[in-house]
């Protein structure tokens, strides 16, 4: 329904973010990292998700695309809710949590407050299942060349990493091209993929 706004930043406090959009202020339940980078006053875009239940209508936002994708992403994990998706991003971000479903490091999963080994191993599962078969990017299907998420391959990971925040295939492929995997770790090949997304 919302897929962003653009808006005055007017109230802060930890987990919320009033926007100011002419005149109506909208209350976005955010993360820390996103809320770091929020300042009063300051002219900014949230990209939002509405998550409406029976008797709550709340929305959330985020500074970034990849943070929003990795939250929808996330709840869309059986027994993973808006308040454990939040708690997840506001311990990691979103390339790390990316990596940690991509290599099955649970452990970076639960530092996150609330997060105990079972929800860990099962998102990892379902994320690695829906990954293997394409679904993960924005929840539309996707066709991902060769990914076997096999450990020795780094080229498979980091395409599947990149997916995981939302990028369709040629975007990765563009991303990826010219980047000396060799002698680079996963996590910096992401980085620069990013980095040249950004170009």
């Amino acid at each position: 329904m919302y897929y962003y706004l653009n808006g005055e930043v007017t109230h802060k406090v930890p987990h919320l973010v009033i926007i100011d959009c002419a005149g109506v202020g909208y209350a976005c339940r955010t993360t820390n990292y996103s809320l770091a980078q929020l300042q009063l006053g300051q002219t900014i875009k949230m990209y939002t998700y509405l998550h409406i239940r029976e008797d709550v209508m709340e929305l959330y936002g985020f500074t970034t695309e990849e943070e929003k994708n990795c939250f929808t992403m996330l709840i869309s994990v059986s027994g993973v809710g808006p308040k454990a998706g939040l708690s997840i991003l506001s311990a990691t971000t979103p390339e790390a949590l990316a990596l940690s479903i991509i290599t099955g490091d649970e452990k970076a999963l639960t530092v996150a407050q609330g997060i105990g080994k079972k929800i860990a191993q099962r998102i990892i599962l379902e994320l690695k299942d829906k990954l293997a078969k394409g679904e993960v990017s924005g929840g539309e299907p996707v066709e991902l060349p060769a990914i076997k998420l096999l450990p020795e391959n780094k080229s498979n990971e980091a395409t599947a990493a990149l997916s995981v925040l939302g990028y369709s295939t040629e975007e990765i492929m563009f991303a990826l091209r010219g980047i000396d995997m060799k002698e680079l770790t996963l996590e910096d090949i992401v980085r620069q993929a990013l980095r040249n997304m950004m170009k």
